[in-house]
């Protein structure tokens, strides 16, 4: 069996930046609920969109399980924003015998509003795989982030990713 691992961040805080380089590094396997809705799904959802999440979270949760025991390690790449849904994702884990940390992905306000015009302008030119962030997204993601305390937390992940972690 092997770990899994969550990736706790603030919307554009480079997690997914940092679950690709962990994954690098390791070999995990990385589950992205970003990249499996906005393969399947219409951007704009609206109302069903927070619904939708939550359900593609549950269906990568039960394949990260099945990924682990089979002897990968996995991380799972979404933002973990509220100490229930990190605490249901231990408990789901601890459940299925495997072993789970969290990393949360440390960032100041200013590289917050870097990393965002940065998505923003490679989303404006086209390139997918990300969601644009506007004021509204930013106000309503921020509003619902629990930054994990010390005792939830294994590593944080601080600066600029390096070249081998």
């Amino acid at each position: 069996m092997a770990e899994v691992i969550l990736i706790c961040g603030k919307i554009c805080s480079g997690k997914s930046t940092w679950a690709k380089a962990l994954c690098r590094e390791s070999g995990a396997l990385c589950l992205s609920v970003d990249e499996l809705m906005l393969a399947l799904l219409p951007e704009r959802l609206g109302d069903l969109h927070d619904e939708v999440a939550a359900r593609a979270q549950g269906y990568l949760l039960r394949q990260a399980a099945r990924i682990a025991r089979a002897g990968v390690p996995v991380v799972l790449d979404w933002g973990f924003w509220a100490r229930r849904d990190r605490d249901a994702a231990r408990a789901f884990f601890a459940s299925e015998g495997l072993p789970c940390r969290l990393f949360y992905r440390e960032v100041s306000p200013e590289q917050l509003r870097r990393n965002i015009a940065a998505r923003n302008a490679r989303v404006r030119s086209g390139e997918g795989g990300a969601y644009f962030v506007d004021e509204g997204l930013l106000r309503k993601m921020e509003a619902r982030f629990e930054p994990p305390g010390a005792e939830e937390t294994d590593r944080v992940l601080r600066g600029e990713i390096p070249g081998s972690i």
